[in-house]
């Protein structure tokens, strides 16, 4: 196993930690698990691409992985009521049609290959930023709830940008269009 795919599965691992963290009220530690994640997303990234350690496995899991984090994490502050529960709905929303999509356009024998949009990454880096800030302010870390209330909007914005590009894009792979 590569060193960038251990680094994964240990993302893979910190999710359920994150999530009784936060059931528990240790914030904290919900703030520091997920600064790790984050940090050994880059790390795995990094060490796969310059070392030449990228594998097949690897290319499945990170975005499994990445997708795990964010959606528990979402579902999570929104259980607690730390996010808006119509922005964690939206979030997972989006996430579900570009699987649905990606599922069913292979099950009709016509699999699309998704590749991340610029809007898609700049949803992601909001959504890692606004969940950052959410679980730094409540650690007591930093009072942020000025940022903060900015940032759901901003993400709610590009959540709505990135499904509708992506479902564009599907749409068009669909009806055959290049």
């Amino acid at each position: 196993m590569t060193l960038p795919n251990f680094i994964t599965i240990a993302r893979f691992i910190m999710v359920p930690l994150i999530i009784l963290a936060l059931l528990d009220g240790h914030m904290l530690a919900a703030f520091v698990l997920f600064l790790l994640a984050g940090v050994s997303d880059g790390l795995d990234g990094f060490i796969a691409r310059h070392f030449n350690q990228s594998s097949e496995l690897g290319s499945w899991l990170d975005p499994i992985a990445d997708k795990l984090l964010l959606v528990s994490v979402f579902i999570m502050l929104g259980w607690i009521e730390a996010l808006p529960r119509w922005l964690v709905v939206l979030a997972v929303s989006r996430d579900g049609l570009i699987v649905g999509a990606v599922m069913l356009s292979s099950l009709m024998g016509n699999p699309v290959g998704m590749r991340p949009l610029m809007v898609s990454k700049a949803n992601t880096l909001f959504q890692i930023l606004l969940i950052g800030l959410v679980l730094a302010d409540l650690a007591k870390i930093a009072p942020l709830d000025g940022i903060t209330r900015w940032m759901v909007f901003a993400v709610a914005g590009l959540t709505i940008a990135s499904a509708s590009a992506y479902l564009v894009t599907w749409l068009r792979h669909m009806a055959g269009e290049k």
